[in-house]
């Protein structure tokens, strides 16, 4: 479809099946992107990979309250929808989905999904209902936008398999494509909570890609004992202050632990900086 300068924005349920029923009618393929806004070079290069691959693309903006513990950033999660929609319109992205809370969550709403096992683990285990969130929503706007194609980044690798997991079992048509990581130019993968570290912190969140990189050059040259990696992972990590919530390396489907990785596995880590909760990954 031609871009627009500005994508036509969708605020009601409605309206948003409506506009999709009508594309699919067609036989336009529909590719989606879901973010929680304050966009970055990240979601971009999604957006971009779904220009390529679709007729059609969707965005919706929702920060969602289901993902976020009482104690998390919810309240000061940056938001900047003017920004968001010039960036989108420069991407040529054509619908915009802009819910309200009360529309996602309408009073009495009571029916929430759990993907289990692999929801509890990793990132699940220090934020116990996030994916319960994460899965709820995706679930609810993939009915509403009825994609073909859903684009995922890798960053959040957890969640790729789990929405996968729940795509697969709960029979939606939709597919999931996986997206390289997008890293600032010295190595920081992109993230909407970038924002809040300071120049020092900002300094000390390279440990993260730092100590990814560090494993995989280890792996290489030959070295595959998950606790000598993890090992080296703690010290580099530790000494540039950050408070380590896990170290992981897993196989890339299931989410399950090795204890010798292999070409294909994933090392993840979640590390705090100051009060900023970060992750990345790699694949070795």
């Amino acid at each position: 479809m031609a871009s627009h300068l500005t994508p036509i924005i969708l605020e009601t349920i409605e309206q948003t099946g409506e506009v999709s029923s009508g594309l699919i009618r067609k036989g336009l393929a529909i590719g989606f992107v879901p973010t929680m806004g304050y966009l970055h070079e990240g979601h971009l290069s999604l957006v971009r990979a779904a220009k390529k691959d679709c007729d059609v693309v969707f965005v919706s903006i929702f920060v969602n309250p289901t993902q976020f513990a009482p104690t998390e950033d919810l309240a000061t999660y940056p938001r900047d929808l003017d920004r968001d929609l010039k960036l989108l319109g420069s991407e040529g992205v054509d619908y915009v989905f802009f819910p309200s809370n009360d529309m996602m969550y309408p009073n009495g709403y009571k029916t929430y999904i759990t993907v289990e096992d692999i929801s509890g683990i990793l990132c699940g285990k220090s934020r116990p209902t996030h994916f319960r969130g994460v899965a709820t929503v995706v679930a609810k706007l993939m009915n509403i936008v009825n994609p073909h194609r859903m684009y995922m980044g890798e960053k959040d690798f957890q969640q790729i398999v789990v929405l996968e997991t729940m795509i697969r079992d709960l029979n939606f048509s939709t597919r999931i494509v996986r997206c390289p990581i997008v890293r600032e130019q010295d190595g920081l993968a992109m993230s909407s909570r970038n924002k809040y570290l300071d120049a020092d912190q900002r300094k000390r969140a390279l440990c993260l890609s730092e100590s990814l990189r560090m494993a995989k050059l280890a792996y290489d040259e030959g070295e595959d004992d998950v606790q000598v990696l993890r090992e080296r992972m703690r010290r580099h990590i530790e000494s540039k202050g950050g408070e380590i919530d896990y170290i992981e390396m897993v196989d890339s489907n299931t989410l399950e632990p090795v204890a010798k990785i292999s070409d294909g596995d994933r090392l993840l880590v979640a590390v705090k900086i100051g009060s900023t909760r970060l992750i990345d990954n790699i694949q070795i």
